[in-house]
């Protein structure tokens, strides 16, 4: 895999978003990426409650002019939803000015947690239901007093981006 393989932005439209946020004259501007998948699901007296799945992401915009910082959020990725929200914070961080800035973006950093052999969204759901159902079996299968037994599984994968105006890419 390259260092910007399966980024959730690539480089050069980060670069040009940095510069349009810094395009009033601002001292710095970065961008923050998150994309979370998550799944949930219950199961009570030996039945499944409830199981959803999600998917939350977006993009902050931070501009920092002198003492002024603009910030702006987006659920749109493109370049286009992107660079709006670039000119969303430079304006609230500034009144006027002009200029161009060019930035030039480093080598990415990442940052691996750990070794994940198979990641949580890889899972099918009903193999998350169906640990639920042994957790449900094993605890009625400590006793026979037990009666009655709820159980939750939880899981969220999050990757993150972030690139500023001083170079960084950090994934």
């Amino acid at each position: 895999m390259s260092q910007t393989e399966n980024l959730l932005v690539a480089p050069d439209v980060l670069s040009r978003v940095l510069s349009r946020g810094r395009a009033t004259g601002a001292e710095f501007s970065e961008v923050f990426v998150e994309d979370k998948r998550s799944t949930s699901a219950s199961l009570d007296d030996g039945k499944v409650e409830q199981v959803s799945s999600g998917r939350d992401r977006g993009a902050g915009i931070r501009v920092i002019k002198g003492d002024t910082t603009g910030f702006a959020h987006t659920s749109d990725l493109s370049e286009k939803g992107l660079l709006a929200a670039a000119e969303a914070a430079a304006a609230a961080a500034s009144q006027g000015g002009g200029g161009v800035n060019t930035v030039a973006l480093g080598a990415v950093v990442r940052h691996p947690v750990n070794t994940v052999q198979k990641w949580p969204d890889e899972v099918a759901k009903r193999d998350k239901v169906a640990l639920l159902q042994r957790v449900n079996a094993a605890a009625r299968g400590v006793h026979k007093a037990i009666v009655q037994v709820s159980a939750g599984y939880g899981d969220s994968r999050k990757r993150i981006l972030i690139a500023n105006s001083d170079g960084v890419l950090a994934a």
